[in-house]
């Protein structure tokens, strides 16, 4: 279509040039009657009639596009078929061409096709607004229609109507209507913001009526009668020529090469001021105050106070605006300075405050308060419900603290107070914390404690300086024990700053390949047989040598490095256990254990590792004993997850250090245990014979209880620490056939258990070969007289 356009824009430009040719040609050689120059208008009316008709029978308008450019096609042909008849006409009463005016019915058809290109206009929509937006536009059309209509009929119409020789009536209610088509169309398009009808096609047909009539307008005031001619052969044709124009922009506005819209309505009402008060200039300057001038002046003060209401409009949305944006950056400075869960003050704002007061010199002291295991809470009841309890800390905080001091959320589940001046009494809001917190609080009535550091700025104390010791004292109350606060004096960082650098040193020392495994023989306590051995992790630092793993464990699980050492001390147990099960024989080792974090539980690739050693080693799963302590089995759904999937692997699982917890008889139901360890602090003592029957049976009440339950579920038991022979014995009469400890084996590395089992071996060997039925390589085999308790196996 875009092609086509272009054919039917130089064949209205054929016939705008050829029309310019032949007034030439008239006016200088005298070629022709005055009647031919009435028939180039609507010889180009037909070109820019086919073109919207072919625009039309495009499939690429849109429906609004299509009911304008419909409606203008009615337009664009009464007007063509109102000039041709008035061509028509003058060409047979060519005698009359300077003095004949236009027929009537002509000048209807005319007329109509202009009001129904004003009604195709108002029909486009422009800008979506409502509310005060809406009668701002309206105020701006108005104000842009009658400044620009007061210049066309100051400069144009009114002279046309008051001239000593009046043109037809036809012909200056046609000029006016193209003139009201001019104004209209650019009040509307300055607010058309792009669609489906492009702006510029809606100028150029403004143009075509608008541009035309103004300058023949202009033409009739300066000539009169003799500027009929260069009037209809030159000016008219410009009418059709724009009208094909305008199709042309639409179709390459179909085709994708729309202009980017641009700014709607803005200069509008500016240049409407402007236009109205060239006429003001003009009767200023001295021009006769006649009445076309007085309509003049009447439209100006229209203007002015359209304009003032326009201003006062603007005013009241400006101050609307102003005051929005006031809220606006206040409740984003909030944003910005405060924690979006409680409401508290964040980091950022108590590094600024707390710079502030130390630049003021005045006393400062800051308590670090850090909630003690909450992550349990998040585990076990949720997120949502830790965020409840985050809010209610958070208004215990701001009520204990009172006005004067300025609590914070420093960030996950730690809160500060920033106490100023010399009658903070920073221990007495701690201790009024700690009360508080005694009781349950939030909506779920949950006890919480929390441990806290207090440290006062000194005289040089910077902002980092003041926070790391209320961090070192919180740390070092949690090391206390919890539940407590604990003020930083001068050297209460170094243990901390101790403890930090061993998490570096671990890190360092695991890529070193500085550790290394020993395992604990778990024996038969009638025999002596090695039934199974538990892992255990040394430290072999270059420096301090071999370092146990109550100097290094808390560390790692503080900096997690306890997940990659927890998964070494898995692997090479897993790798160990196979090589002595395809050497020794099934019977020789029954099982190898180790014990597992609550951190490693909660790892989500824990179950994969412990799959992939096993599959890696080649050692059966049920052979393989992970030890759980009861306060990891309550860590939550995770961990209650994993070890029931381990369970479903064949895994055997051991409840490590039973009895030492607050739900050990309900952990057996809950936990899938195959084993049950007693706990060292139920075996010490457990010999002591001081006579009195009542209190020997109050020390074995724990241990004779723990075998019996053990027996009703069908679990294994292990008495852990077992130190002596007398306590072996009690042991054994209590019904215990499994122990570890100092007395019947030490750590052994893997070589040691190596010869262990190998010595066992061959006394099996000889013992059945003395029977005379030997079976190398399998049975069990005695490592030692540990019945009557008269040797260790070391």
């Amino acid at each position: 279509m875009t092609r086509e356009a272009r054919r039917y824009v130089l064949a209205a430009a054929v016939v705008a040039a050829l029309g310019t040719v032949w007034c030439v040609a008239h006016l200088t050689v005298g070629a022709g009657t005055e009647a031919i120059a009435y028939a180039f208008a609507p010889a180009g009316g037909v070109f820019a009639t086919a073109a919207v008709f072919r625009l039309l029978r495009t499939g690429a308008l849109q429906p609004v596009a299509r009911r304008f450019w419909r409606t203008m096609l009615a337009a664009v042909a009464l007007v063509s078929f109102g000039y041709a008849w008035f061509a028509a006409d003058i060409l047979i009463h060519w005698t009359e061409a300077a003095t004949r005016s236009m027929p009537l019915p002509a000048a209807a058809c005319a007329a109509i096709g202009f009001l129904i290109a004003i009604w195709a206009m108002v029909r486009v929509p422009v800008v979506p607004s409502e509310g005060v937006e809406w009668w701002r536009i309206l105020l701006d059309r108005t104000i842009g229609f009658l400044g620009c209509a007061v210049v066309l009929w100051y400069a144009g119409l009114a002279p046309m109507i008051g001239a000593a020789d009046p043109w037809s009536p036809q012909a200056m209610v046609l000029t006016g209507l193209g003139l009201l088509v001019a104004v209209g169309a650019a009040t509307k398009v300055s607010y058309v913001a792009g669609g489906p009808v492009d702006r510029d096609a809606i100028r150029l047909m403004a143009a075509s009526g608008g541009f035309t009539a103004a300058i023949v307008t202009v033409i009739a005031v300066r000539l009169g009668p003799p500027g009929a001619v260069p009037a209809q052969a030159i000016v008219m044709p410009l009418t059709p020529l724009l009208a094909t124009l305008a199709v042309w922009v639409q179709a390459r506005a179909d085709a994708g090469l729309r202009n980017r819209p641009g700014r709607s309505g803005v200069l509008l009402p500016y240049l409407a001021v402007a236009a109205a008060d060239v006429p003001l200039v003009a009767v200023a300057l001295g021009a006769p105050l006649s009445w076309p001038s007085r309509v003049v002046l009447l439209a100006a003060v229209v203007v002015t106070v359209l304009v003032t209401l326009r201003q006062y409009l603007a005013f009241r949305e400006n101050t609307r605006l102003l005051a929005s944006t006031r809220v606006q950056e206040e409740r984003l400075q909030y944003e910005v300075s405060h924690d979006g869960l409680t409401g508290l003050a964040n980091r950022a704002l108590f590094r600024d405050k707390l710079a502030a007061a130390l630049a003021s010199g005045e006393p400062v002291h800051v308590l670090l308060v850090d909630l003690d295991d909450f992550k349990n809470v998040n585990d076990l009841l949720g997120h949502g419900v830790g965020d409840h309890l985050l809010v209610s800390v958070a208004q215990l905080l701001r009520a204990e603290a009172g006005p004067h001091a300025l609590p914070v959320r420093v960030g996950g589940d730690e809160f500060a107070v920033l106490l100023t001046g010399t009658r903070a009494e920073p221990e007495a809001l701690a201790a009024r914390l700690l009360a508080a917190l005694d009781r349950p609080i939030s909506e779920h009535r949950l006890l919480v404690q929390a441990s806290i550091g207090i440290a006062a700025a000194g005289p040089d104390a910077t902002v980092d300086s003041v926070l790391r010791d209320a961090d070192v004292a919180m740390y070092t109350a949690k090391q206390g024990g919890k539940a407590s606060f604990v003020r930083y004096v001068d050297g209460m960082g170094e243990p901390v700053l101790a403890h930090m650098r061993l998490g570096g040193e671990l890190r360092r020392a695991l890529d070193d390949d500085e550790f290394r495994v020993v395992y604990q023989p778990i024996l038969s306590l009638y025999d002596g047989r090695v039934v199974g051995v538990e892992a255990l992790l040394r430290w072999h630092h270059p420096d301090r040598g071999v370092v146990g793993p109550g100097e290094f464990i808390a560390a790692a699980e503080r900096t997690g490095l306890i997940v990659p050492l927890g998964r070494f001390v898995l692997r090479e147990t897993c790798r160990q256990a196979a090589a002595w099960l395809r050497r020794f024989g099934p019977h020789a080792l029954r099982e190898a254990g180790l014990n597992v974090s609550a951190r490693q539980l909660h790892d989500p690739d824990f179950v994969a590792d412990v799959t992939a050693a096993l599959a890696e080693s080649g050692l059966p799963c049920e052979r393989l004993v992970l030890e759980v302590t009861e306060s990891a089995v309550l860590r939550g759904q995770q961990v209650s997850r994993t070890l029931h999937e381990l369970d479903s692997l064949g895994i055997r699982l051991a409840l490590d250090d039973f009895g030492t917890g607050e739900s050990s008889l309900s952990l057996l139901r809950a936990f899938p245990a195959a084993i049950v360890k007693l706990d060292k602090s139920f075996v010490d003592g457990i010999e002591i014979d001081d006579g009195r029957p009542a209190a020997s049976d109050a020390r074995q009440a724990v241990a004779r209880a723990v075998i019996q339950l053990a027996r009703a579920l069908g679990l294994d038991t292990v008495a852990e620490g077992v130190e002596s022979a007398e306590q072996a014995a009690v042991l054994r009469e209590l019904g215990y056939t499994l122990g570890q400890g100092y007395h019947l084996a030490e750590p052994l590395t893997a070589e040691g258990v190596t010869e262990l089992l190998a010595r066992q071996q061959s006394m099996t060997t000889v013992g059945l070969l003395r029977q005379g039925r030997a079976a190398p390589g399998h049975g069990p085999g005695v490592a030692a007289g540990v019945a009557d308790g008269s040797t260790t196996v070391l």
